[in-house]
């Protein structure tokens, strides 16, 4: 296994022994695998929301992705543990003919409808959004709606509900570049209107952001790239106009990434701190981290969630429920969905400079 300091390139040894520094990982709770067998070798891309009921979390499994068999699957968290997962949506278009399913979403609207996106196509960059709902907290589920033509959805992580009223999902899309967009709802996702995309004329290739909300009324977000860093920008106006897409001073490997905004005003981000050259295909997605920071600008190092490097630890999605505590979900090799449980108040953190994970 390579060693932290080969992974972070980060501080050396005489460093850390004159400046002690937390081990990573005061404030995990609990982590456990969702399932330990399944009927399907591969999964990935996992969400997770909280309904009246307890927790629901998804993901898609199949054969591999992009295979025509991947369908979306849901499980509830009952008394500590996972129920059985069942498959409640696929990409069956006729007898003859079947599409991949991709990156669910969940959000449970607040006294309403508990939401589940996805994608069906051949591809990023031909799919198309789908929408189904539930009344019963995710047992059972409505037949699936096409979304308009030209919206997908939230397309990798969970919407935010914003003082205003409006539900903004934040999307992106993939064909010629990278760009940004947002879906944003007045009605409880009854009908949508597009902003952006924001990066038009930008020097950054970005997808999949997460949405945080500051204490100033601003909002945030923070986006998976080809630049080698996790990007960054800012709205003074609920999200109908963003500033220019820059650099957050974070790392990013072209991996997925998610965020959530605290009920203490912090900002917490799940991804793999790990720097790839810029314009790399695939980054290496190990290890996984947790930082956090109060202004979104100045980060802190909070957790090691995964350190291995045998295989990759991805896709995280993370939410916090109404006791405080803050659940996240993750692609475990490829193999399994892995949930852990953190406690906010308990992390211990030191200062992220340069890019670089303290040691």
């Amino acid at each position: 296994m390579i060693g932290l300091s080969q992974l972070y390139n980060c501080a050396t040894p005489a460093e850390t022994s004159r400046n002690p520094l937390p081990d990573f990982r005061t404030g995990i709770v609990q982590e456990a695998f969702v399932y330990e067998q399944a009927p399907y070798p591969s999964c990935h891309a996992a969400t997770i929301a909280e309904t009246p009921d307890g927790l629901v979390g998804a993901w898609f499994g199949g054969t591999h992705e992009r295979h025509p068999d991947v369908g979306i699957w849901v499980a509830h968290y009952r008394n500590g543990k996972w129920t059985e997962s069942t498959e409640v949506a696929n990409g069956v278009q006729s007898d003859t003919l079947r599409y991949p399913t991709w990156n669910p979403v969940l959000f449970q609207i607040p006294d309403g409808d508990l939401l589940l996106f996805y994608k069906v196509g051949p591809s990023p960059s031909t799919w198309w959004g789908m929408l189904k709902r539930s009344t019963d907290g995710g047992m059972t589920w409505s037949e699936a709606d096409k979304l308009p033509d030209g919206f997908i959805g939230p397309v990798k992580n969970k919407p935010v509900l914003l003082p205003n009223g409006n539900l903004i999902a934040a999307s992106s899309t993939e064909g010629d570049g990278w760009r940004v967009h947002f879906e944003i709802s007045s009605d409880q996702g009854k009908s949508w209107r597009k902003v952006g995309p924001i990066n038009n004329t930008s020097v950054y290739n970005i997808i999949q952001p997460s949405v945080l909300q500051h204490e100033d009324g601003r909002l945030q977000i923070l986006c998976r790239s080809r630049n080698s860093v996790l990007a960054t920008a800012w709205s003074d106006d609920q999200g109908e106009s963003w500033s220019l897409v820059r650099e957050s001073g974070l790392p990013n490997n072209n991996s997925g990434t998610d965020a959530v905004t605290l009920a203490d005003g912090r900002q917490l981000v799940a991804y793999n701190h790990v720097k790839t050259p810029i314009g790399a295909k695939k980054g290496h997605r190990t290890p996984l981290n947790i930082a956090v920071s109060r202004d979104g600008k100045h980060w802190e190092a909070a957790l090691v969630i995964e350190d291995s490097d045998i295989s990759q630890y991805s896709y995280p999605a993370v939410i916090q429920t109404a006791d405080g505590m803050v659940h996240l979900m993750y692609t475990w090799r490829r193999e399994r969905i892995k949930h852990v449980v953190i406690d906010p108040d308990k992390l211990l953190t030191a200062p992220i400079v340069n890019e670089r994970w303290p040691e």
